[in-house]
């Protein structure tokens, strides 16, 4: 700039005199490319968001999806064991209060200490 401001003009890359008016006109086309590659950088950074954010909604909905599996099938397997010890102390009732009362002696055992 300062070649500009006192009339006197520079040598370019090619050997060939440069005008102020040629470096002022490179300096605007630069000044568009660096608008240009910072709208092009703005755009990829927010599609970089938009996907980072698709992919964390995705995986949070599939962890919500496989809780609820499994939340399923611990309430049927609770059934299923409710049912197996409900039948078993039909079948056998005395083994069944036996066996209550010697867990009932062993915890006792275990909470005086």
């Amino acid at each position: 700039m300062a070649a500009a401001s006192t009339g006197r003009t520079t040598r370019g890359g090619n050997g060939t005199k440069a005008k102020p008016e040629d470096l002022e006109a490179e300096i605007a086309r630069l000044r568009e490319d660096v608008a240009r590659l910072s709208a092009q950088l703005s755009a990829t950074g927010q599609h970089s968001y938009s996907a980072a954010k698709r992919a964390a909604t995705e995986g949070a909905e599939q962890l919500r999806v496989k809780g609820e599996a499994a939340m399923e099938n611990i309430r049927a397997n609770a059934s299923d064991i409710e049912k197996q010890v409900s039948d078993a102390v039909r079948e056998k009732p005395i083994s069944s209060l036996a066996i209550a009362v010697g867990i009932g002696y062993f915890l006792a055992l275990l909470s005086r200490r």
